[in-house]
């Protein structure tokens, strides 16, 4: 029995869903259907593949996949449950893995998400971690349900807006490590000046005391601007 390109392999695992005794039945439907050549030999092409397995194989270039992905990607982010779940879908059928698809949606629970909702990503990592425990198909279940919990979010990019910034700032490396913050659990630490000055902030009203925690040349730089959307308000009233 021979296949007539290494990717049928790949792709007809992918439209079993990742079911081993779908994929197993129609191997040997596919087998029993179809005449064997001259040389006794079996070919199984992508047609008698999708035909034994009883669907049909979206045929499906890179530009379509990567255009299928951004489709989602974007639906994620716009707030559309059921165009997510459609791009998901066809995703799927086209032979996407599972687990990229699966680091996207963790990737867009914090990108656009973020905590505006932090269930969010607990339900994104979630879904990822079902992925490898029981596999698909019925991986896609959690997976749906972590893509609609992003969708029905309120939406807010403050974390990738903050992190760019510091690695912005990081990728300059300027700034030395203020003394009070400096490492104190070597001998002679305190002659070098290294936590002189550093106050605990549980020792203050409401477990919190002004200090510096930047270096000086970027002392006044600020990352981390709250929305106010979903519990990201709670922190933006705060900060005010």
């Amino acid at each position: 029995i021979k296949s007539s390109a290494a990717s049928d392999v790949y792709k007809r695992q992918r439209i079993a869903n990742g079911d081993v005794r779908t994929a197993l039945n129609a191997i040997e439907l596919a087998i029993l259907t179809t005449e064997a050549d001259g040389n006794g030999v079996i070919h199984i092409t992508e047609d008698i593949a999708a035909e034994s397995i009883q669907q049909k194989l979206i045929n499906c270039d890179d530009q379509q996949f990567y255009d299928m992905l951004s489709a989602f990607c974007k639906s994620l982010r716009g707030s559309d449950s059921d165009a997510a779940l459609f791009w998901f879908s066809r995703l799927l059928y086209a032979g996407a893995d599972p687990r990229m698809l699966a680091r996207r949606i963790i990737a867009h629970a914090s990108e656009d998400v973020g905590l505006a909702n932090p269930i969010a990503m607990l339900q994104a990592v979630a879904a990822g971690q079902a992925l490898e425990l029981i596999g698909m198909p019925e991986a896609r279940l959690p997976m749906s349900q972590a893509i609609i919990a992003i969708c029905e979010s309120p939406k807010s990019n403050s974390v990738v807006c903050a992190i760019d910034a510091a690695m912005a700032d990081a990728e300059s490396a300027r700034g030395q490590v203020p003394p009070s913050l400096r490492d104190t659990h070597y001998k002679g630490a305190d002659r070098l000046g290294a936590g002189g000055g550093y106050l605990y902030p549980h020792d203050y009203p409401g477990h919190w005391v002004k200090q510096q925690y930047m270096p000086d040349e970027i002392k006044d730089h600020e990352y981390y601007h709250p929305s106010n959307q979903g519990h990201e308000a709670k922190i933006h009233k705060h900060e005010k």
